[in-house]
């Protein structure tokens, strides 16, 4: 069968939006449970104190197809909602995913079993199930050298970057359905270590192909700037969907505050939403309670969930958020500590 791009690429990705139905009495049922429902029940409960916990600084790690996957709102309602205040995350969940659609593209439907030869001649790059028109993501692509254009030549963390993606959107947007966007507006910091990872890279080497004096991403001064939060946090919480480089940069933040001489307490609470298997010794399914042999994490406060995400996390946050904790907290606005 041959392929029409345009019949391909009409039905777009929906968002479930976690404001429209209540998770708390199907979470609450969960904990009378076994196995993954009643992980599932705990992890809710341990986040609901974060929330709570107003000396606790919360952030949201992000790996993974989660935006192209349906849940951008979530992650909107977290920043909106004051359930999170600093997100670490890959480049492709920040870049290819979210400004992508933040500049006014889309994901769409599409199926696992495709003829991936004709999606290449046509330019649809597919995740999974989900199609992407490669021609949008190019322009995503000069987006960002655009904007490296036009910044100061010089050194800039990820997070300082992101800022300038942020005012991009805010100035320029077609669809104001983005985090990278209410997370500048609402002073969230944004970290992604691996930022050339994704369509900011291929931006980032045009611009410095055609510019002698540019832009460069230093990963370490992320590092720094992610280190020094928490040491002016009294107490921190982490919720890490997938696992990957953004979990394991935020655990080591607890690491590098003991080396440069800080007295910084272990993340006190920790829940992780991943399908990644310990037995492999690999980062992304190594269980918290492992993590605290490494001093990262608390032990009391931590919970795995073995779930996919795009089921656990939306009944998770409309868990939380139903539960109202969030109206007694206030934003931290914590890219104003980097003023």
């Amino acid at each position: 069968m041959k392929y029409n791009k345009k019949n391909l690429l009409k039905r777009e990705i929906e968002h479930i939006d976690i404001k429209k139905f209540n998770s708390v009495a199907l979470i609450d049922s969960f904990d009378d449970m076994a196995f993954q429902s009643r992980n599932l029940a705990r992890s809710a409960k341990i986040y609901d104190q974060m929330v709570k916990d107003k000396n606790c600084t919360v952030i949201l790690c992000l790996s993974g197809s989660l935006v192209s996957a349906g849940l951008k709102k979530v992650i909107i309602d977290l920043i909106k909602h004051n359930m999170i205040d600093c997100i670490v995350s890959t480049g492709a969940v920040v870049v290819d995913q979210d400004f992508f659609e933040g500049l006014g593209f889309h994901h769409y439907k599409g199926f696992a079993n495709a003829d991936d030869n004709q999606l290449r001649e046509l330019m649809i790059d597919r995740i999974y199930d989900t199609f992407i028109d490669e021609e949008d993501l190019r322009i995503c692509d000069n987006t960002i050298k655009e904007i490296a254009d036009g910044m100061k030549p010089g050194i800039y963390s990820s997070r300082e970057f992101i800022v300038e993606m942020g005012k991009y959107l805010e100035k320029y947007r077609k669809n104001s359905d983005s985090f990278v966007l209410e997370a500048y507006k609402k002073g969230v910091p944004i970290f992604c270590p691996a930022f050339s990872d994704s369509s900011a890279g291929f931006g980032l080497v045009f611009h410095q192909t055609e510019k002698k004096e540019h832009v460069s991403i230093d990963s370490v001064k992320d590092f720094k700037e992610l280190t020094e939060l928490k040491v002016i946090s009294k107490d921190t919480g982490i919720l890490v969907i997938g696992g990957g480089v953004p979990k394991n940069f935020v655990q080591d933040t607890v690491v590098a505050a003991d080396i440069i001489g800080k007295n910084t307490p272990m993340h006190k609470y920790a829940v992780q939403l991943t399908i990644a298997d310990e037995r492999d010794g690999a980062l992304s399914g190594s269980t918290l309670k492992e993590a605290n042999s490494w001093g990262k994490v608390d032990q009391g406060m931590e919970q795995m969930v073995f779930g996919e995400a795009t089921i656990t996390f939306p009944l998770l946050a409309s868990y939380v958020y139903h539960k109202n904790s969030w109206k007694n907290r206030r934003s931290k606005k914590l890219n104003q500590t980097f003023c």
